[in-house]
C-alpha cells in the first residue's frame, strides 16, 4: 500500500458545530422559536408576534452582532402545501464581525399583520415597503407603510401566486408597450 493509498473508512467525521449566534439564540429566546433547520446558514422559524424581539436580541447580543438586515422579502405559499397562513416574511441576517448568516422565517395570514423591524433595522423599512406593495403584507408600527414600486392608484399585489403572469387587462395602461416606444423614436 502506497501513502496515496490510505483507508478512511475508520475515520470519525465530527458534527458540525452550529454557528455561535445560533447557540445563543436557542439559550436565551428558545422560547419564541418554532422551529430550527441547522446548516451552513440555519434557518430558524420564529413565533410571528415575537419577530421584533428576535431580531433585536441578535442585533444587540453580543455575542450575536447581526448588524446587517441584508434583505427581507415575502414568499406567498398558497402554491407550496400551505395555504395557511398565506405568507412568509424572510429575513436575512449578516454579522460583519463573525461573518456568521442566519435566515428567520414568520408566517403571517393574509388579513393579520407582523411587527416591523424598522425599529431594529432602519433598511427594514424599505424593504418591508416593497413586502407591502408586492404581496400586501402588514407590518404593524411601520412609520410609512405605502407602496414603493407601484402607483398609490395600483389595487393589486403583483407578486402574489393569485395575480395573472400577464398582468390584468385594466393594469395594461400604467405601462408602456414596446411598439409605443419603437413608433417615437421613428418619429
Amino acid at each position: 500500500m502506497s501513502d496515496n493509498d490510505t483507508n478512511h473508512d475508520d475515520v470519525q467525521v465530527p458534527e458540525p458545530v452550529p454557528p455561535r449566534s445560533l447557540v445563543r439564540l436557542r439559550e436565551v429566546r428558545g422560547d419564541d422559536l418554532q422551529e430550527v433547520e441547522e446548516g451552513e446558514v440555519p434557518i430558524v422559524r420564529v413565533k410571528p408576534e415575537r419577530i421584533e424581539d428576535v431580531c433585536r436580541f441578535l442585533k444587540e447580543d453580543p455575542d450575536c452582532r447581526m448588524e446587517l438586515l441584508s434583505d427581507l422579502s415575502g414568499v406567498d405559499m398558497i402554491a407550496l402545501d400551505r395555504p395557511e397562513p398565506r405568507f412568509d416574511v424572510v429575513y436575512h441576517l449578516f454579522s460583519l464581525a463573525s461573518g456568521e448568516r442566519m435566515t428567520l422565517k414568520a408566517a403571517v395570514g393574509e388579513n393579520e399583520e407582523i411587527p416591523t423591524v424598522s425599529t431594529v433595522w432602519r433598511t427594514a423599512n424599505w424593504h418591508e415597503r416593497e413586502a407591502f406593495d408586492m404581496f400586501g403584507i402588514r407590518f404593524a408600527g411601520h412609520p410609512d407603510l405605502r407602496r414603493i414600486l407601484m402607483p398609490d392608484e395600483f389595487d393589486a399585489h403583483p407578486l402574489r401566486k393569485d395575480f395573472p403572469l400577464e398582468g390584468r387587462a385594466k393594469d395594461h395602461g400604467y405601462w408602456r408597450r414596446p411598439e409605443d416606444e419603437r413608433g417615437r423614436s421613428e418619429s
